[in-house]
């Protein structure tokens, strides 16, 4: 299996999620199961039920997260000596070729992935696109809505 590539940031979230879900979570489950079963027959038991679902799906994410942790290759981009190109980790600063808006993504794992945040899976359109490249070269982006151009601004690794 290859490894997937994660940002410092995101395996510390992803050990944060974990450790809640493993100190938390799980035992206000098990407590409520144990409510549950007290109130007596559990095949027409809907807290029971609803407990035991939720314990499924919170032991699945937590055996998700281990398995992505176990099979992950972290990289501190802090200390990344990529010589100006974009790489794994790197923020960039583009400007659109055609409209000239300015936008800032962070290149991060898919599940770091965050629009909202700035942050763009390593396998979207643009990532793939601005790979390899440096400050002051053009990108072009052929994505689902088209071809778009972005000239690079600047690139950092923080």
């Amino acid at each position: 299996m290859n490894k997937v590539p994660l940002t410092l940031r995101g395996a510390e979230k992803l050990r944060e999620e974990l450790t809640h879900l493993k100190t938390v979570v799980r035992p206000r489950i098990t407590q409520a199961i144990a409510e549950a079963r007290a109130h007596g027959d559990l095949k027409e038991n809907a807290e029971y039920h609803a407990a035991r679902e939720q314990q499924s799906f919170t032991e699945g994410r937590i055996k998700e997260i281990e398995s992505k942790l176990a099979n992950c290759q972290i990289i501190d981009v802090t200390k990344l000596n990529a010589d100006g190109k974009v790489v794994f980790g790197a923020t960039v600063e583009l400007e659109d070729s055609e409209t000239g808006d300015k936008v800032t993504y962070q290149i991060v794992g898919e599940d770091e992935a965050d629009i909202k945040q700035g942050m763009i899976s390593i396998t979207s359109p643009i990532a793939r696109a601005l790979i390899g490249k440096r400050e002051g070269e053009v990108a072009v982006v052929r994505a689902p809505g088209g071809v778009k151009e972005y000239d690079i601004c600047a690139v950092r690794y923080v």
